[in-house]
């Protein structure tokens, strides 16, 4: 199916993809419903649920285990590296991006046909550009570094799952950690033990901490930030969505 045509009308009531590290479903799935989200359904490695644009921008800034929202947009059978470029045209891309704009496509899973992640990527480039170009005369370009639109294309069992990228870059990466060590723990993964540890009601009776590590500072940092109710967002300089042509900026400042 495919809602690229109709994404206006539905923007109220989207299926959104929250992704996370694998054991942590359950927890995001509670998470996302205290932020509002309904017909939360765990998977691996991810929870789907539903809610308008508000809920996503909610997840995007709020969620302390979430690795990415994805805004789904099209899922097809892709056997072969052509149905994959005529499933990824489906979508108007015109509506997602300007032509002028910038992307950047990420893509996991392969197949007989599709054997390496960079070639998967480069077709669906291929798609987007062609689309775009023979509509405006204009193509968009790539940019590693804040692209306009993140395009994100997850390959299994002969089926392509077609999204967009709100979040940015992962969710985990709060932006308050100047440099990592040589094994940092990840900042969702010490969001998680401190939530199975029980700290949110702990703090909320001023229990003091106790870190026995000797790492980077991430197991109290997340601690305090629990405590003091700040976003774990707040200090990123941007997210995925602030590019994106149907991005409304009033619903995100209110």
């Amino acid at each position: 199916y495919c809602l690229g045509n109709i994404l206006s009308q539905l923007i109220e009531n989207v299926r959104f993809f929250a992704t996370c590290p694998k054991g942590l479903e359950l927890l995001l799935a509670d998470e996302l419903e205290a932020l509002g989200a309904t017909q939360t359904k765990t998977t691996v490695a991810g929870v789907y649920f539903q809610g308008g644009l508000e809920i996503a921008y909610k997840a995007c800034l709020w969620s302390r285990l979430g690795n990415r929202i994805l805004l789904p947009l099209a899922s097809f059978s892709s056997e072969s590296a052509d149905e994959l470029y005529q499933g990824v045209q489906q979508v108007n891309w015109l509506d997602h991006m300007r032509s002028e704009g910038s992307m950047l496509v990420h893509f996991t899973g392969t197949n007989r046909a599709i054997k390496n992640t960079h070639f998967g990527a480069l077709k669906v480039k291929d798609a987007v550009v062609d689309q775009i170009r023979s509509q405006t005369s204009q193509r968009p370009s790539i940019s590693k570094d804040r692209p306009d639109l993140r395009i994100n294309l997850h390959l299994a069992r002969g089926e392509a799952h077609l999204s967009l990228d709100l979040s940015g870059e992962s969710l985990h990466r709060r932006g308050y950690r100047a440099q990592g060590g040589a094994a940092p723990l990840k900042e969702n993964l010490a969001a998680a033990i401190l939530i199975r540890s029980g700290w949110p009601e702990l703090a909320a009776k001023q229990w003091p901490l106790i870190d026995p590590m000797c790492g980077s500072g991430t197991l109290p940092i997340e601690a305090a930030l629990m405590a003091a109710n700040i976003a774990p967002g707040l200090l990123r300089k941007s997210f995925g969505f602030e590019r994106w042509v149907k991005h409304d900026n009033t619903l995100w400042q209110g």
